[in-house]
C-alpha cells in the first residue's frame, strides 16, 4: 500500500508493481459523500471487469401525442402515414423538439423541452379526450447522454409546443406520453476491480464493509476517473470513463499476494464498448507507429480511436507553422469518424487526434493543436469520401449527415487549402 496521492502527481508518477502481471489501469477520485472531493489515488488494478462490454442496441420507444393539433410537416408526416403506413421512410418525421408551449409557467421558468429523434408516425387517430384534435403514436428516441437517464417531467407544464429542428411549429399537444421516466437500473450491475492495490482512500471503504448502516453505507461509495497505465508505469486519464457505485464485497485476488477482487454495485450509466479495450491495448507499449489501425473498425469503434488518440494527445508539442502542408490518407474516410481518425494522422501522425466532432475539429483549426492556419492538405483518393459523405440524416449520429462539401466549407473558412486528388 502507499500514501495517499493527491493532486497531479497521481499522473505525473510511474504506477508499478512487482508482479508477474501487469497493472493495467489507475482510479482516481473519492470514496465516501465528502462535500469537497479531493482527486486522489484509489486504487491500481490488473482489470476491470464490467469497465468495457457491449450492449445490444438502444430499443427504439413509443410515445403519444394525446389531444394534438398538427401545423406543418407532422400534417404532412400524418397524410403519408395515412396513404403508405406499411411504408416507414414515407411517414418519417425526422427529430421533433417538445416544449412548453408560449406563456406556460414551465416556459416562463426556463424549461427548453426535450428533443426526440428520428421521429416515425405509427398511427393517428381522434381525440377522445380533446375533441377536434387527435392522438398521435410516434416511434422514435428520447434525446439522452445516456439510455439509462431519467426525464424528469415539469410540474408545472400545462401543455406542450412541438417544433423541427430549426423552430418551425410543428403544432401542439394537450400532454404526451411516454417521454418522462425515471431513472432505468445500470445495464451492468457490478464493476469488479480484480487484482486491485487498493490505496487508502478504498481501504477506508472496504473497512466499512463489515456494517450496513447509512453512514456505512456512504462510507463505500467510489466516484473515480480511470487512467490506462502503460508498459512503463505512465498513466494516461481516459476520457469519459468512470467507475462508480458502492463496494458490496471484496475477497484476496488470484493476482498475486496482497491484491484484491473489489466488487462494485455500479450507478446508472452505459458502460464503454468492449472494443476499446483493444484500442487501448495498441497504446500499452507506445504510440502507434503504423498509420490506418482504426480502418477496420466501425462507426461506433472508430469514435472511440479518436476519443482515445485525444486522451494520449501531446499538449506540450509546438504547432507546425503556417504554411505547412499535410496528406490526408482518404482511402477509409467511408464515415465522418473516418474522416476524423485520417485528419488527426495526416496532421499528428499515427494515432494522432485533430478534432472528434464538429465542434472539436473546429477548435483544431484554430491552431494549439498541431498546426497553425492557413496550411495545405492533399486529400488522396477523396472520391471516397465524395461517394459516402453524403447529404440527409445520418441515423447513426441522429442529426443532418456531415457532408465533404460542408467539411471541405469548414477548411476553406479557417484559410486551409484543399487539393482533392
Amino acid at each position: 500500500m502507499t500514501d495517499r496521492v493527491r493532486g497531479a502527481e497521481q499522473w505525473q508518477r510511474q504506477w508499478r508493481w512487482d508482479l508477474e502481471v501487469a497493472p493495467r489501469w489507475l482510479l482516481v477520485g473519492h470514496t465516501g459523500t465528502p462535500q469537497d472531493p479531493g482527486e486522489d489515488a484509489v486504487a491500481l488494478c490488473a482489470d476491470i471487469d464490467g469497465l468495457f462490454v457491449d450492449l445490444p442496441p438502444r430499443p427504439r420507444e413509443r410515445f403519444t401525442l394525446l389531444g394534438c393539433v398538427p401545423e406543418g410537416v407532422l400534417i404532412a408526416a400524418l397524410d403519408r402515414s395515412t396513404h403508405g403506413a406499411a411504408d416507414s421512410k414515407r411517414a418519417r418525421l425526422g427529430d421533433l423538439w417538445v416544449s412548453a408551449k408560449p406563456g406556460d409557467p414551465a416556459e416562463r421558468r426556463g424549461w427548453i423541452g426535450e428533443r426526440l429523434l428520428d421521429v416515425t408516425v405509427l398511427d393517428h387517430r381522434p381525440s377522445r379526450a380533446w375533441p377536434g384534435c387527435v392522438d398521435i403514436e410516434l416511434d422514435g428516441l428520447a434525446d439522452t447522454y445516456d439510455r439509462t437517464d431519467a426525464i424528469a417531467r415539469p410540474d408545472d407544464v400545462t401543455g406542450f409546443a412541438l417544433t423541427d429542428p430549426e423552430d418551425a411549429p410543428c403544432g401542439s399537444c394537450a400532454d404526451v406520453t411516454g417521454l418522462f421516466r425515471e431513472q432505468t437500473e445500470p445495464p451492468v450491475p457490478h464493476t469488479v476491480l480484480i487484482g486491485c492495490r487498493p490505496e487508502p482512500p478504498l481501504l477506508d471503504a472496504i473497512a466499512a464493509l463489515p456494517r450496513s448502516t447509512e453512514a456505512a453505507l456512504r462510507r463505500r461509495r467510489v466516484s473515480a476517473q480511470v487512467g490506462a497505465v502503460a508498459a512503463n508505469g505512465s498513466v494516461t486519464l481516459l476520457v469519459d470513463c468512470v467507475v462508480s457505485g458502492t463496494i458490496v464485497a471484496c475477497e484476496p485476488s488470484a493476482h498475486g499476494a496482497g491484491l484484491l477482487d473489489v466488487t462494485i454495485a455500479g450507478d446508472a450509466r452505459e458502460p464503454r464498448p468492449a472494443g476499446t479495450r483493444g484500442i487501448l491495448d495498441v497504446w500499452f507499449t507506445g504510440r502507434p507507429t503504423q498509420r490506418n489501425l482504426w480502418s477496420e473498425y466501425d462507426r461506433t469503434l472508430r469514435h472511440e480511436w479518436a476519443g482515445v488518440a485525444l486522451a494520449h494527445h501531446r499538449f506540450d508539442a509546438p504547432d507546425r507553422p503556417a504554411g505547412t502542408m499535410f496528406d490526408l490518407d482518404g482511402r477509409f474516410v467511408t464515415d465522418v469518424e473516418g474522416f476524423y481518425c485520417a485528419i488527426g494522422e495526416a496532421v499528428n501522425g499515427p494515432g494522432g487526434y485533430f478534432g472528434w466532432n464538429l465542434d472539436a475539429f473546429a477548435d483544431c483549426l484554430r491552431g494549439k493543436w498541431g498546426v497553425r492556419t492557413p496550411f495545405r492538405l492533399v486529400w488522396h483518393d477523396s472520391a471516397v469520401a465524395r461517394e459516402h459523405l453524403l447529404d440527409g440524416y445520418d441515423r447513426h449520429r441522429h442529426g443532418p449527415a456531415v457532408t465533404l462539401d460542408y467539411l471541405l466549407g469548414m477548411f476553406t473558412e479557417h484559410g486551409v487549402e484543399v487539393e482533392l486528388r
